[in-house]
């Protein structure tokens, strides 16, 4: 589990594609404090097993099916990736419980100036919409974000300067390719209410008549 908290932003060493996935080496220092081989490591939001690492680098390999999710078919060496090590049990939860389990891609629209902070503005497929409300929470490439608005697959979400300085998300340009991670509890709740075996008395109307939905 991770906490969406971006502690460094890594760079691309050295990049190897096969058909077996991809072999991906990062450049780092932070991240490198208390690291050990087999270490869950989150890059972009995609949580990583570390196979090797260095004094300065730390290499995981990526299976095909985390290609086929997530924009790491995107990254080319010299790209800024953001880190985060998994949360310990002494660790404040300060952002959103992420799994760093990449639910799809998004693409970014428009970034506009809204006071000090930055709104961005990110398009989801269609089937995915339906889990992000607006406040609610969403990891972006692994920062956990607010919904600050949402119109149809369209979401946005506001940096503070903090924010922007610590993570990946300013310099995106118009089409550039996002991972994306919804708010997990949400998942779930869809899972018991299409259940066909659901007994529970938790069902949408409650949910809606207490205030939840």
């Amino acid at each position: 589990m991770f906490t969406g908290l971006i502690e460094e932003q890594g760079k691309i060493k050295e990049i190897k594609t096969s058909s077996s996935g991809m072999e991906i080496v990062i450049e780092c220092s932070k991240i490198l404090e208390d690291i050990n081989q087999g270490a869950s490591i989150c890059i972009n939001g995609a949580c990583q097993s570390v196979i090797s690492f260095g004094t300065d680098f730390f290499t995981v390999q990526a299976s095909n099916e985390t290609l086929k999710v997530t924009n790491f078919k995107t990254l080319k060496s010299g790209d800024i990736v953001n880190l985060e090590r998994a949360l310990t049990l002494r660790k404040r939860l300060d952002g959103h419980i992420v799994s760093g389990h990449i639910d799809c891609t998004g693409v970014f629209v428009q970034s506009i100036d809204d006071g000090f902070s930055k709104k961005l503005f990110f398009k989801l497929p269609d089937n995915f919409k339906k889990y992000v409300i607006y406040k609610g929470s969403v990891a972006i490439n692994g920062v956990s974000l607010t919904i600050a608005s949402i119109e149809d697959n369209i979401f946005s979400v506001e940096l503070i300067p903090e924010t922007i300085k610590s993570v990946n998300l300013s310099g995106l340009k118009k089409g550039d390719i996002v991972n994306i991670e919804t708010d997990i509890m949400a998942k779930y709740v869809e899972k018991i209410l299409i259940s066909k075996d659901n007994t529970s008395k938790i069902n949408y109307n409650f949910l809606s008549e207490n205030g939840f939905v």
